[in-house]
């Protein structure tokens, strides 16, 4: 690489961590974040889960509330049980609603499941709570949004909350602190191919 090309460089990657630099020191309010997770490709439950990960290994104490799943064993149901038990997880375990077909009983589902969410958004003692699939309980209109809002809007100023799943409207959206859209450009499962354990579930 010519002298020109590093000199070039250099000031490229200096003016880079000067903006950096400058981002991190301007970020100082110290306080838990509100993250959505949505859109319609692979990866948002998965996301959440790998923040799970991170906060374990600071120490913190977690709480995961997960809707719609529960009927299948994943991958991270079965590691957290297994090697955290310390860790809150609570699953609505009524599968999709395509499955129980049953409006009534997956809204009395719900709304005992939101009852353990609101449980642990009132405690400060947890700091990272995960809603997987919340968005779906907005969608289907089978939990109050106005009461969803509130619980999280008013929990401990420490804690953070992941939420995650497709749609649920634009309220949720403009109370979240940090949205994050995954988005489906190309999926395995629409070539035929199995959902993959380790991957998929």
């Amino acid at each position: 690489m010519s002298s020109d090309k590093n000199a070039k460089h250099k000031a490229s990657m200096e003016k880079q961590k000067a903006n950096v630099d400058h981002g991190i020191a301007s970020a100082d309010i110290e306080q838990g974040v509100a993250v959505l997770l949505t859109g319609d490709g692979k990866g948002k439950s998965s996301s959440a889960f790998g923040m799970v990960l991170r906060s374990l290994g600071y120490g913190h104490k977690i709480g995961i509330i997960q809707f719609i799943k529960g009927v299948q064993l994943s991958g991270e149901e079965i590691f957290i049980r297994d090697h955290h038990p310390e860790v809150y997880l609570y699953q609505m375990g009524t599968g999709f609603t395509w499955d129980t077909q049953d409006r009534s009983s997956d809204i009395a589902a719900a709304e005992t499941t939101w009852k353990h969410a609101e449980k642990l958004l009132s405690d400060d003692s947890y700091r990272l709570v995960v809603l997987d699939e919340l968005t779906y309980m907005l969608a289907y209109k089978y939990l109050d949004e106005s009461r969803i809002l509130e619980a999280i809007r008013n929990r401990p100023p420490e804690q953070s909350v992941v939420m995650t799943g497709r749609g649920g409207g634009s309220a949720i959206r403009e109370l979240a602190d940090t949205v994050s859209e995954i988005n489906d450009i190309k999926h395995a499962y629409k070539a035929g191919i199995k959902a993959r354990e380790g991957v998929d579930f």
